[in-house]
């Protein structure tokens, strides 16, 4: 297995044979979408993250795949967009029709994580929830906490989180110091802490049908 460390501001790239889909996607899932590539065997998928921190700052997302779409074009058969809006206001999307390419469902990663149908049936009651990944919950204290500035400016805590009530820490694996991490991280937000397992959730089911997908145009092709 692939030891995938990617730190917020890391693009990253990976090739598990020949790959005729590349899968753009936030670095914040680069180890959850390689350990799926490995543990399925699925050669046709290669991968290309932006930086995780652009979650900071959502503005850059569409123009950064815009130009990784623009740059696979003559080398893959297909490109596939592993992004929620991510706060980019509806212009990821935009860049995706202008492009050709597709995304897969939700809001963000909590909402494909959790299944965009349970998310949204707790979105009423959890508004004022922070959400965490296994990623967010590794990479707290320099995405979060030094990415918000609350090191240099702890003042501002209350302006960030002060209408927030518990930290909902949603899981990819059962990790003990991950949870230990996240518990952390709610302590020092002043917030409740809750644990939720929720696997890789639609991450895992539409990469299948995605694969699914390449391997039957791969076998058209190979007829004809």
């Amino acid at each position: 297995m692939t030891l995938v460390n990617v730190k917020p501001s890391d693009e990253f790239e990976f090739a598990a044979g020949k790959g005729e889909v590349l899968l753009i996607a936030c670095g914040a899932l680069a180890r959850e979408i390689v350990d799926l590539i490995e543990r399925n065997r699925w050669p046709l998928f290669d991968v290309a993250c932006l930086p995780a921190k652009w979650h900071n700052t959502p503005d850059k997302i569409p123009e950064a795949v815009r130009a990784k779409i623009r740059e696979a074009k003559p080398r893959y058969k297909s490109v596939f967009v592993l992004y929620g809006d991510c706060g980019t206001g509806g212009l990821l999307d935009k860049v995706l029709e202008e492009e050709g390419a597709e995304r897969i469902e939700g809001p963000h990663c909590y909402a494909f994580f959790s299944g965009n149908a349970a998310f949204a049936a707790r979105a009423e009651d959890e508004f004022t929830a922070f959400y965490l990944t296994d990623y967010l919950a590794r990479h707290f204290d320099r995405l979060i906490w030094k990415g918000l500035g609350l090191d240099r400016h702890p003042e501002l805590l209350a302006d960030y989180f002060g209408n927030y009530e518990k930290i909902v820490y949603l899981a990819q694996t059962r990790d003990e110091d991950l949870a230990k991490k996240a518990m952390a991280a709610a302590l020092r937000l002043g917030l409740a802490y809750e644990y939720r397992y929720v696997g890789y959730g639609e991450l895992a089911s539409e990469m299948a049908k995605r694969y699914s997908g390449a391997l039957g145009s791969a076998a058209h092709r190979s007829a004809r």
